[in-house]
């Protein structure tokens, strides 16, 4: 392996070793761990329980205190049913944008990082690289990861989760909260409604008080809200159930994820949610047929992140970037979970979420080259 690689060259490395969730990351772990190795620096692995999927971490200069963490995620969303004009696994560079599963979330953060390991070859504080498998399932890799990063590493200063933000300095996030609902029914003609329970009738039912519930929460959204939308969302995005137009469906399930404002707590409303199922509905399905069942399994929670403007990791990221606001963003991501570890944290990466998840994934040459530049602010900061 060169031990000489630009930025955009290491994008295409780690673009092009395809890490949907649902498959193994060992190959780009593999292929980082080498890199690495080969400028002296050892990486620490933190398997899962199958040993297909690993969490990477590694520091680059003294092991001391005051250093920084680069946290970023090695997973990929999947690309079924997109309709792609290039090869989402083939970085393809045009009209000024590299296009490509994870170019934009979230591979470029730290693989511009890891191009200039070369560069970081005078630090006095250091950085230390996290990455991660199975966030875009829920953040279920990191917390291993970082309990690890507490018992073994010197405290850091900072840690800048590089999620694309456009490279704003990014101060909180909504948390997620993922869950299933699992309805049995009872089958019956659907000519005769009083002899069956039809699951899929009860979801419908459930699905709708999440529907006023999201409602109400928007109608007491608080003014001047960093968040858009300004309330606590909820969204059922997967239904399965039912046999046939004229059987009532004997099971129905259907996904949810809450995701909350940073003052609020979806286990508040998931527990409200719960109540309602079980002790008003239920009853009625039971009044019915005493087998029927509504239940609950739950996939992640994953805490909301809210950092006040005048921490360590803020006023260090608006020193990297120049900027004197801040903002924040709906969607998740690990950055509270390193801050219920205790660490101070800050959300700024290159690319924008509104390329995130989409076919033809991108992100822009300038986006890169902003992220080029962030680094090595970083880098002559901790030199």
């Amino acid at each position: 392996m060169s031990t000489a690689v630009t930025p955009q060259e290491m994008i295409r490395a780690l673009v092009e070793i395809p890490t949907v969730s649902r498959d193994s990351n060992l190959a780009l772990i593999e292929y980082v761990t080498a890199y690495l190795a080969a400028h002296g620096v050892e990486a620490k692995l933190v398997t899962n329980g199958s040993g297909e999927k690993a969490n990477l971490y590694a520091t680059v200069g003294p092991m001391v205190s005051g250093g920084v963490v680069l946290s970023g995620h090695t997973d990929v969303v999947p690309i079924d049913d997109q309709d792609w004009s290039t090869d989402p696994f083939t970085l393809v560079e045009k009209d000024g944008k590299l296009f490509g599963r994870g170019t934009c979330d979230m591979k470029s953060f730290y693989a511009i990082a890891l191009a200039l390991v070369p560069e970081m070859k005078n630090l006095k504080r250091p950085i230390h690289f996290a990455l991660s498998y199975d966030e875009e399932v829920g953040c279920l890799g990191a917390p291993k990861m970082i309990r690890e990063l507490v018992s073994k590493l010197p405290e850091p200063e900072a840690v800048i989760v590089g999620e694309p933000t456009g490279m704003q300095v990014v101060t909180a996030h909504k948390s997620i909260f993922h869950f299933d609902t699992l309805i049995t029914g009872r089958e019956a003609h659907s000519s005769q409604p009083h002899r069956g329970v039809s699951a899929v009738m009860i979801a419908g039912r459930l699905i709708n008080w999440l529907w006023d519930k999201q409602r109400q929460c928007a109608e007491r959204a608080p003014a001047g809200s960093l968040f858009e939308p300004a309330h606590t969302s909820f969204h059922c995005g997967v239904v399965h159930g039912g046999t046939a137009h004229n059987i009532m469906a004997h099971h129905c399930e259907f996904v949810t994820d809450i995701r909350s404002l940073p003052d609020e707590s979806a286990l508040d409303y998931f527990n409200e949610f719960k109540r309602f199922a079980l002790e008003e509905v239920l009853p009625e399905m039971r009044s019915i047929c005493p087998d029927t069942n509504i239940d609950f399994r739950m996939n992640a929670e994953v805490p909301s992140f809210c950092v006040e403007e005048g921490s360590p990791s803020v006023q260090l990221a608006k020193r990297l970037t120049g900027q004197n606001s801040v903002t924040s963003v709906v969607y998740g991501a690990e950055a509270g979970q390193f801050q219920e570890a205790g660490y101070s944290v800050v959300m700024c990466g290159p690319g924008s979420i509104d390329q995130a998840h989409q076919p033809d994934e991108y992100i822009s040459l300038e986006q890169v080259d902003k992220g080029i530049e962030f680094t090595r602010r970083l880098i002559d900061y901790l030199s």
